[in-house]
């Protein structure tokens, strides 16, 4: 592989990058999005998925999209702000996935995160739930997150015969539980987990699983990689974490670019 990330994002563009899941709307980078979007544009990242976390981040994105189609929008309520929402919310979602579908690539970010107290899992539980069922009642993917839930997460997907798959959001296990979320329909969200040292299971995943099983990601703002800690993540990161992808596979850059490319509109359902 060159040294020199440059070498192998510019000559061709089947090195175009996804970043299927950059919080692009939020205060760390929304002031200077448009900066932060040329700057990842010029590393090679061509298209976007921006999943929202809560109601009040709806409309805008809605708004958003409509002005700038190229970015593909996700609604939904994440776990982390599940106190704040209600059976109110959960019509709203119903109400907008109805008007605007061709506009709603997702359901998300959704799901469950058992490092947070106790008390918020059922409440957590009843959203997820409640959500995965208006996903399949529109027949749209879902982007989950989890924290010490993928069982949970797992248990309630099959519970439901959810059949529209999506991505599971921050992977960060080993291929053995990377694979039971593939045999439901899902990709697996690989971001700056990878270019850690301790990252042992999660890189042993990506160089075990087939290409087909993976998307990449970069969680901004969240998520720095590693030499980055303590700073905002940007878009423009999914550069390094496609290198530090490559150097776990056996395949040529051009190839890979091109299959995750794929996967991100097939776990999406963009084209």
């Amino acid at each position: 592989m060159p040294e020199l990330l440059s070498d192998i994002l510019q000559p061709s563009p089947q090195l175009a990058l996804f970043d299927s899941h950059c919080h692009l709307d939020l205060p760390e980078l929304w002031p200077e999005w448009q900066q932060h979007w040329q700057q990842a544009q010029s590393a090679g990242v061509k298209g976007c998925l921006i999943p929202a976390v809560q109601a009040s981040a709806w409309q805008p994105l809605l708004d958003f999209s409509r002005s700038y189609p190229e970015f593909n929008i996700a609604l939904g309520i994440h776990p982390w702000w599940a106190a704040q929402h209600d059976e109110t919310h959960l019509v709203l979602l119903k109400s907008l996935l109805e008007q605007h579908q061709s506009q709603i690539a997702a359901v998300g970010e959704i799901g469950l995160d058992y490092a947070l107290a106790p008390e918020t899992f059922a409440r957590q539980q009843q959203l997820f739930e409640a959500q995965l069922k208006l996903a399949a009642e529109f027949q749209k993917p879902v982007v989950l997150h989890h924290r010490k839930s993928m069982v949970q997460l797992l248990a309630e997907i099959k519970r439901q015969q959810f059949q529209y798959g999506g991505i599971l959001h921050a992977f960060s296990g080993s291929p053995e539980q990377g694979q039971v979320f593939v045999d439901v329909g899902f990709k697996l969200g690989i971001g700056g987990t990878i270019t850690y040292p301790r990252a042992a299971k999660t890189q042993a995943a990506v160089r075990q699983l087939p290409l087909s099983c993976f998307v990449l990601e970069t969680d901004a703002p969240a998520m720095p990689l590693s030499g980055f800690q303590g700073q905002i993540n940007t878009p423009k990161q999914l550069a390094l974490v496609f290198q530090a992808f490559c150097g776990l596979r056996q395949e040529a850059p051009t190839d890979i670019a091109a299959q995750l490319w794929r996967n991100s509109q097939v776990a999406l359902g963009i084209s």
